[in-house]
């Protein structure tokens, strides 16, 4: 009979891995496309937006603190610290039967005023990234990332419509 699993000592299977990461770019690059699309304040990610909020502001204090500060800009390390990880665990352990998904990873920017890249991103649970950003998109803390998507997207559609005439000329 095997013994009782412990997940500090569990292996990484590289497939898996993978799969995990694929679907983790995936749902940030829908989300930034929601960014571009949908005022931040108006963007309702889960049925329980209003629940997962008031939740997050009542277990974590100083994210509610204005001016949101460790909202706009995340700290690994007090997310990822002893005391940090037993508050997120009792956090996401109370979602476990509510959201679908709820502890499968994705990716967060770490700095709401900019766009996903590779310094601005880390790995987080599902519910970690529904309470961290409900919180940003009520507070307007997603404001400048909404104009960076839009921006993006019409300097896209413009190249797009120059490669598309100079295409049509040859």
């Amino acid at each position: 009979m095997a013994g009782r699993f412990d997940p500090n000592k569990a292996q990484n299977a590289v497939e898996i891995e993978k799969q995990f990461a694929v679907r983790a770019v995936e749902q940030a690059q829908t989300y930034w496309n929601l960014l571009e699309k949908v005022s931040p304040r108006d963007l309702k990610l889960t049925k329980l937006d209003d629940e997962i909020y008031e939740d997050t502001m009542a277990t974590f204090p100083e994210l509610a603190e204005p001016p949101h500060e460790k909202l706009t800009k995340l700290d690994e390390d007090w997310m990822k610290s002893p005391e940090g990880k037993e508050s997120w665990r009792n956090f996401i352990n109370r979602y476990e039967k509510k959201v679908q998904e709820y502890n499968f990873g994705s990716l967060i920017r770490t700095d709401a005023r900019e766009e996903y890249g590779e310094k601005n991103t880390i790995f987080v649970t599902r519910i970690q990234f529904y309470a961290i950003e409900i919180a940003r998109n009520r507070l307007g803390l997603n404001d400048k990332a909404h104009e960076i998507a839009k921006a993006e997207a019409e300097k896209e559609r413009l190249e797009k419509e120059k490669a598309e005439k100079k295409t049509k000329k040859q």
